[in-house]
């Protein structure tokens, strides 16, 4: 199958776990691309992820407009959960809003954490999120 990328074990079992998971999950690889994100992440979110297909995270997240609570402007990338799990390898949580694709804004927490396969193997991150209102 030409285009498809070889997926670590790591983050095929990630995605076993979100995808039975109720609370909105979404996995990037070590290169910040999103490859899955799971059902309650689309209630959240307004598009389910067949749509919105393996994109990079960065670009994915953008469409969703993350602003900060305090005064609404753009949340800059070393605020961004995912962005500072990807980036720092680290943990990293935060409360912000996005403006789903159906129109609708919302505010939402989300906790990142990177996955290592081993001590010194990152293979990318899982992110968690859920509506604060």
């Amino acid at each position: 199958m030409a285009g498809r990328r070889h997926k670590h074990i790591v983050l095929i079992l990630a995605r076993e776990v979100a995808s039975n998971l109720a609370t909105p999950a979404l996995i990037a690889d070590e290169e910040g691309r999103l490859v899955f994100y799971n059902e309650a992440a689309e209630a959240v979110l307004g598009r389910p992820f067949a749509e919105a297909g393996e994109v990079p995270l960065d670009e994915w997240a953008a469409t969703f407009d993350p602003r900060t609570l305090e005064d609404a402007k753009p949340l800059p990338d070393h605020r961004r959960p995912a962005t500072i799990a990807l980036t720092e390898r680290r943990p990293a949580h935060e409360r912000f809003r996005i403006r789903s694709r159906d129109g609708v804004e919302r505010e939402v927490s989300a906790t990142a954490l990177p996955l290592f396969a081993h001590a010194d193997e990152f293979v990318g991150i899982i992110a968690f999120a859920w509506r604060e209102q």
